[in-house]
């Protein structure tokens, strides 16, 4: 088979299996699978493949028949045009969740000073803290989470992206291996509702780490964790940033003022008209 004729076979059993964007996935995984680009691809369309590459890429196909993730079979995805090594050890990096980067290096505290500390509760694959550094080099970025699997795969990705890292892993559940006070606090935490589990796609629900998605009976129990603890943590006027799934922004708007720990309360929405990114400020002095 040619490499045209692998990619219209692949594209018509994504296309049969109920796979949102057929083509693409057979581009991108046979490209991939070759260690080529998809505009090599194209060039070769009528390249012969041989034997042991139409069946090591036939396994790639019926894999992702079954649902599995282009981005764990590929090994990577791209997240703040940085790439970041992806298993499912960790959740796939959203596009989405770049707002919640976006809105952290808006913070007012980032600009003023000299050394602003920044720590993410949750890390998974580092996407969020690897792509802070990148951007602010005299941050000093201390990112948690609770499995190790997950703080293997980030710290790669640090080294992978940022050389030396400059960023402090450290394992435990939220805030309990950390130590000092920080400019801002940062987290996309699990916010899955157990009732909506099910309704999942199944590539989420059947192949990315459960313990990073589920959060409880209303998807809740992380920011119910999160919001109370987390001004022990900032400096005087530091601020907390935590990406919300939808329909959660009323609930943890709530949460936020009935705590009577905030002030300058405020959500942004994602480029679907979702709300995606919630972001309060400590009460108390105004440094910052």
């Amino acid at each position: 088979m040619k490499i045209a004729q692998q990619i219209e076979s692949a594209a018509e059993a994504f296309l049969s299996s109920g796979l949102p964007t057929p083509r693409l996935d057979a581009e991108v995984l046979l490209a991939s699978f070759l260690g080529k680009d998809r505009t090599w691809l194209f060039v070769h369309s009528d390249r012969d493949m041989s034997d042991p590459e139409t069946e090591g890429f036939r396994t790639w196909v019926a894999r992702r028949q079954q649902g599995e993730p282009v981005a764990y079979l590929v090994g990577h995805k791209e997240f703040w045009s940085l790439e970041f090594a992806v298993d499912s050890r960790v959740l796939i990096p959203r596009p989405d969740t770049e707002i919640l980067v976006e809105e952290v290096l808006n913070v007012p505290a980032l600009n003023r000073a000299p050394c602003p500390g920044i720590l993410e509760l949750g890390t998974g694959s580092g996407a969020i803290a690897v792509s802070l550094a990148s951007e602010r080099a005299d941050a000093r970025i201390t990112a948690t989470d609770i499995s190790p699997g997950a703080l293997a795969v980030a710290a790669a990705n640090a080294a992978r992206n940022l050389g030396n890292s400059r960023i402090q892993f450290l394992q435990g559940d939220l805030f309990s291996p950390v130590q000092g006070d920080f400019d801002v606090i940062v987290s996309n935490p699990p916010y899955i509702a157990v009732e909506d589990f099910s309704r999942l796609s199944r590539e989420i629900r059947d192949f990315e780490p459960r313990q990073a998605l589920l959060a409880g009976r209303e998807g809740m129990d992380f920011y119910s964790d999160i919001i109370p603890q987390a001004p022990r943590y900032l400096k005087p006027g530091g601020w907390l940033l935590l990406e919300i799934g939808d329909g959660q922004q009323q609930l943890v708007e709530d949460l936020l003022s009935r705590s009577g720990l905030y002030r300058e309360v405020a959500f942004r929405k994602d480029y679907a008209g979702r709300w995606r990114v919630a972001k309060a400020r400590k009460r108390g002095s105004k440094r910052g």
